[in-house]
């Protein structure tokens, strides 16, 4: 019996007005989700817990049945094992944006308007490692770039270690029990790394991570590719964001022997891969999203037949409707939802054998268009195939899961045992 894991990015939401009070997932036509809904087990869930509206890397562990508060140690470090950037302990690994800073560090976008090309940002990330020293204290870095506007940096000291007790760069996203969560008030300002203890380490750190923040917003501020950007009426890429530091590889139970599967990520982001990698999967990222929705799931329902005879277990993480979510456009976001439905659970529903396959499908968060952040909203979750019983739920919805058998998970990291013991049955 194989398990196929579907985590759809941020399509968690809450009712819109202008959808007649429906979610996008509600409001949005999933004939193929909605069949599975109705011959299968659904309800909610927190991915983290009741109260943390968690950033995607925590949820994910969440997910794969870590619970984050015992086993998370920074998504920087998540960041740096996905981008494939060699991490030890004691070195220094944040997740970075490439962002838009006027006068008085205002922010004018946190992610450059969504317009950088991940070519321009490798450009600007090669200059800064060949252009930048880092003097204030004996380190060394290496900043990497991933997808559009997003990055890493990894801080390296030769002497002694560096530590993660420092405060966030980006105003957004606040550290709370060690989770990275959604701050729920944003002064959109860049802030100052500061030292969240009294030590040496944790001071360096801070230092390190400012110098290189003034450092790399002075070489950046007049480059060519800003110069060439601005030309264009488009908006600089002149400063870099930090945060969700981390100092310590995560001490993951390796997921294949502890329930004797061989697991197979297929990811759309760097952070998913990494974490899937940590947790001792075989994991592939996906090409990038190209634009045309239909050819993305077209490709990741190939990927997905090919390796079907050869793994257990797959965790599949589509990024897909949490970027509109984020800029509150609940229309893109219908759209991509109904894309999903219909070309990638179409055509692989189509292909393979409910009897033989335990199909999973939820959100890693919810990301609501009118909050334009993550939340600790629950999400759906919906469990079909093998032998399950018909459902309750006549569709895919935040709803109608409410009515669902599963009734609300409090933990997401309640959800994968739950699966694998489905999987034997």
């Amino acid at each position: 019996m194989k398990l196929i894991y579907v985590a759809i990015d941020g399509m968690g939401d809450l009712p819109i007005k202008a959808l007649g009070n429906k979610t996008p997932l509600e409001a949005t036509e999933t004939p193929n989700m909605d069949a599975l809904a109705t011959t299968g087990k659904t309800g909610l869930m927190y991915t983290v817990k009741q109260g943390v509206a968690p950033e995607s890397d925590v949820a994910v562990i969440s997910l794969l049945g870590y619970d984050p508060f015992k086993y998370s140690t920074g998504r920087g470090v998540i960041e740096a094992a996905g981008a494939g950037l060699k991490m030890k302990d004691g070195d220094l690994a944040l997740r970075c944006n490439f962002a838009t800073m006027g006068e008085e560090k205002k922010l004018i976008d946190r992610r450059v308007a969504r317009s950088l090309s991940t070519e321009e940002a490798t450009e600007l990330a090669d200059s800064a490692n060949k252009q930048v020293k880092l003097d204030s204290y004996s380190a060394t870095f290496e900043f990497k770039n991933t997808l559009g506007h997003r990055a890493v940096l990894l801080i390296k000291r030769k002497a002694k270690p560096l530590s993660s007790n420092i405060t966030n760069t980006d105003p957004a996203y606040l550290i709370v029990n060690g989770i990275g969560v959604a701050a729920e008030k944003v002064d959109m300002v860049l802030k100052t790394c500061e030292p969240t203890d009294k030590t040496d380490m944790a001071k360096v750190s801070a230092a390190l991570v400012n110098e290189f923040t003034e450092k790399t917003h002075e070489l950046w501020e007049n480059h060519p590719v800003n110069v060439k950007r601005a030309a264009a009426g488009k908006l600089k890429a002149n400063v870099v964001l930090s945060r969700d530091a981390g100092h310590l590889l995560p001490k993951f139970f390796n997921i294949n022997e502890h329930y004797h599967v061989k697991f197979q990520a297929l990811a759309d982001m760097q952070a998913e891969r990494g974490i899937a990698m940590l947790a001792g999967m075989d994991s592939m990222l996906l090409p990038p999203p190209s634009g045309n929705l239909e050819h993305d799931c077209e490709i990741r329902v190939k990927t997905l037949l090919e390796m079907l005879p050869k793994y257990d277990c797959f965790y599949i993480h589509l990024k897909g409707p949490d970027e509109p979510g984020h800029d509150g456009n609940y229309k893109l976001k219908s759209q991509i939802i109904a894309a999903i439905d219909k070309y990638f659970f179409g055509p692989l529903l189509k292909q393979i054998s409910l009897k033989d396959n335990l199909i999973c499908i939820t959100a890693d968060h919810a990301t609501p268009c009118e909050l334009k952040v993550h939340s600790d909203t629950p999400v759906p979750v919906l469990i079909s195939g093998n032998k399950l019983n018909g459902g309750i739920s006549v569709k895919f919805s935040e709803k109608e899961c409410a009515k669902g058998s599963l009734g609300t998970l409090a933990r997401g990291c309640e959800l994968l045992p739950k699966l694998m013991e489905m999987r034997k049955k």
